[in-house]
């Protein structure tokens, strides 16, 4: 059998499926204590709750951007407001590690230590010892390491507060430091507001980006869905269409490739993988805005549809392809650029839910027995990576590749809003493939109501639809509730697969579901 011809475009949105099941992070907004589950030891005197904590320094008088930290079980306990009279000067204890009594006088200060040699405890008594009114610990790696006591150590008995960051964290400072320059620390450790408020307007964007693009072809181009088949990875192909049909074996090399990426960016995670990423984002979301932005304006102005220009070396283009792709371009160029402006994630979101629009349209599900294998397959791949690969790899690949590096850019392959009434500022994210593998399904059941003449009381698109904006608040609930970032497929997968497995047998139509061509 010839292998089919695929459209450049469809290709490049199946690389950036697989891309985008490997890069959404697990829904999380945290609380002050996040750190704190529960697993790690308490003693008397060495009962603290670990807590989030922000550290804000000041460069000879220019305040810099906030790094996170974290309190440890011994020493004063943190204030969970900012007052300027907590800010100190930031002093590097001579030896640097801090385990020895300091040369450098650290009366009235904050010693700021790098780990190792000797332990935490010892460090912040030799810093109280000689004066300092705190300590931050510079860890050896990026990341935050639990500072707790043992059963064999005697109460510690610290009067300071001892906070840790990581070690590009902990480096701007030293270095600021090291320097000459006058370096000012205030510490504290804020609480987390009971009510998220940028959650329902991340629900809203979510929900409305699996409607907006499973109805899109029939609302907004005016044509019925394509028919099955135009394109197909093993079938019969279709050159007008743009359309490719996944199969089992498709959806199963999705997970695998993903894995796969998963790990390289994990052991490798750099500046320049963080952009390639979003090289990969701006090139989808280009597509994505010149697809809407075209279909908008053939649906106003039907004589733009037929308008068509030469040009040499590539044929007749549509003129309004033409015009919309450079402003595309120049849209996500400009996005590029300004990625630490305070309104990015408003590009951000506009570029990512114009892609993914384009995602559901030329990418469909022709049956659930493909869903099965993608959605339970997807699954497994989040519980696998978020839960169980701390086991193998001592803490969760996918939140560690996630957060990406704090030099490099944030990784843009989420729907995010800034929490406005958070002290912490920063954002709650959904990604892109907890709205686009259940959206794979959602679509095909408003392909297969339209092709079955189904309309919304009979047919299954209206059910899974309820079920995808209930799996999604499920997610939600049970971030609040276990304080901690949960895998939105552990609750989507069962709210949207299990509803059209249930619905379809309850009316006899699961052999259809099964092999349909939809």
């Amino acid at each position: 059998m010839a292998l089919p011809t695929i459209p450049p475009r469809a290709l490049l949105l199946l690389l950036l499926l697989s891309v985008l099941l490997l890069a959404h992070p697990a829904a999380g907004a945290g609380t002050g204590s996040e750190f704190d589950d529960g697993t790690s030891p308490k003693f008397p005197g060495c009962d603290n709750t670990l807590q989030k904590v922000k550290v804000t320094y000041w460069v000879d008088g220019d305040e810099r951007s906030s790094l996170t930290g974290i309190s440890a079980r011994f020493g004063v306990v943190l204030p969970d407001a900012a007052s300027d009279d907590q800010k100190q000067r930031a002093v590097v204890p001579s030896p640097k590690n801090g385990c020895a009594k300091s040369s450098t006088q650290l009366t009235g200060s904050v010693a700021v230590a790098v780990r190792g040699e000797c332990t935490f405890i010892e460090k912040a008594k030799a810093a109280e010892a000689a004066g300092a009114v705190a300590i931050l610990l510079v860890n050896d790696e990026d990341d935050l390491q639990r500072m707790v006591c043992s059963d064999k150590d005697p109460p510690p008995n610290i009067g300071i507060p001892v906070v840790m960051v990581s070690k590009s964290a902990g480096d701007k400072v030293q270095s600021a430091i090291g320097n000459g320059a006058k370096v000012d620390i205030l510490m504290y450790a804020p609480l987390k507001p009971s009510f998220d408020g940028a959650i329902p307007f991340l629900w809203m964007m979510a929900v409305g980006t699996v409607a907006c693009a499973s109805v899109w072809t029939v609302a907004v181009v005016g044509e019925e869905p394509t028919k099955p088949g135009d394109v197909s990875l093993g079938g019969e192909e279709n050159p007008d269409a743009e359309v490719v049909e996944l199969q089992t074996q498709t959806a199963l090399v999705f997970i695998v490739t993903s894995s796969l990426v998963l790990l390289f960016l994990f052991f490798f995670n750099s500046v320049w993988s963080a952009w390639l990423l979003v090289s990969l984002f701006c090139l989808g979301a280009v597509h994505g805005m010149e697809f809407v932005a075209s279909s908008l304006i053939v649906r106003l102005c039907q004589r733009c549809r037929e308008a068509k220009a030469k040009l040499p070396a590539i044929g007749n283009v549509k003129v309004v392809t033409l015009v919309m792709l450079p402003l595309a371009f120049i849209f996500a160029l400009a996005w590029v650029t300004h990625q630490n402006s305070p309104l990015a994630w408003v590009g951000q979101n506009l570029m990512g839910i114009c892609m993914m629009i384009l995602v559901l349209q030329v990418v469909h599900m022709p049956n659930i027995k493909v869903a099965t294998a993608l959605l339970v397959a997807a699954f497994f791949y989040d519980i696998f990576w978020v839960f169980i690969s701390p086991l193998f790899f001592k803490k969760s690949v996918m939140i560690t590749v996630a957060r990406g590096t704090d030099d490099g850019p944030s990784l843009p392959m989420v729907l995010k809003m800034p929490k406005e009434f958070d002290s912490w500022n920063g954002y709650d994210m959904i990604g892109f493939g907890d709205i686009l593998f259940p959206g794979l399904l959602v679509a095909f059941s408003f392909r297969f109501d339209r092709t079955h003449g189904k309309d919304l009381t009979d047919g299954y698109f209206l059910c899974l639809m309820i079920g995808y904006a209930f799996g999604l608040s499920c997610t939600y609930v049970g971030l609040y509730l276990m304080k901690s970032g949960q895998p939105a497929l552990l609750y989507l997968v069962p709210s949207t697969l299990g509803v059209i497995v249930l619905l379809g047998a309850k009316r006899g139509e699961l052999g259809q579901l099964w092999n349909a061509k939809a």
